[in-house]
């Protein structure tokens, strides 16, 4: 199993998909791919003008997108895919697409056969047990929150410290605590903007400049570098 799994994917003042460009040419190798786009998180964009985005940048290093709704078997397009590519955008409205189209369980066959997932986002978050660790508001209602569950587990992407001043509402941080609190025996990764985990089997890579940040309860929370070790992810050890 290949995921490259970002967590954002414009930095402040850098263009569309810059930042994770060498990763993902790196990641995808030098072959010539069909990887296969669900642009179904996209809701203030339409599906075309995404599709084009993602194409152009894909197109640079070499790969040839395709989007499921330009397709009359989207289920069909991804039995072929060579890899799946699953964009940001609004993770409530993407994970209810993808369950009326049936994709989740042809997605996962695909990726445990080593096609290789990349997701940015929403779809980073797509590739964890659920979905209920996203930032996003549920503008639409999915069947439930069960997403691919590839990984086991939750990453909450553009983590992040702030908390601006005379902001009286919960930081990031208090959010993910509630989360624990039901849910006390799965890791959350807060995963920065600017990096991304890549995962190759059950080994779990931080890349990017800004550290990780870790939960679970009963463990304090830390931090760590691309560099450290990240296997606890895989189990119920503490990692610290």
């Amino acid at each position: 199993m290949r995921l490259l799994l970002i967590s954002n994917s414009t930095n402040s003042g850098g263009a569309y998909l810059e930042h994770p460009m060498a990763q993902i040419r790196d990641f995808l190798g030098d072959n010539r791919l069909r990887c296969v786009f669900i642009p179904y998180a996209g809701v203030t964009i339409g599906h075309d003008e995404y599709t084009a985005k993602v194409r152009s940048r894909f197109a640079e290093c070499g790969h040839d997108v395709i989007s499921v709704h330009e397709t009359r078997d989207p289920l069909k397009t991804l039995e072929n895919a060579q890899a799946i590519i699953v964009g940001g955008g609004n993770t409530f409205r993407l994970l209810s697409r993808m369950q009326e189209e049936g994709m989740l369980r042809v997605i996962r066959e695909r990726i445990h056969a080593g096609f290789p997932y990349i997701g940015w986002s929403a779809g980073a978050n797509m590739a964890c047990p659920t979905i209920r660790t996203t930032n996003d508001m549920p503008v639409v209602e999915p069947s439930d929150f069960r997403a691919l569950g590839l990984i086991p587990f939750q990453i909450n992407p553009h983590y992040t410290d702030l908390h601006p001043e005379g902001h009286a509402g919960e930081t990031r941080e208090m959010r993910i605590a509630e989360f624990l609190e039901l849910n006390p025996d799965i890791w959350v990764a807060g995963l920065r903007e600017g990096t991304m985990f890549m995962i190759e089997g059950s080994r779990v890579e931080l890349i990017g400049p800004r550290p990780a940040r870790l939960f679970r309860k009963g463990t304090e929370t830390f931090e760590r570098r691309s560099g450290e070790d990240f296997s606890f992810l895989w189990g119920n050890e503490s990692g610290s």
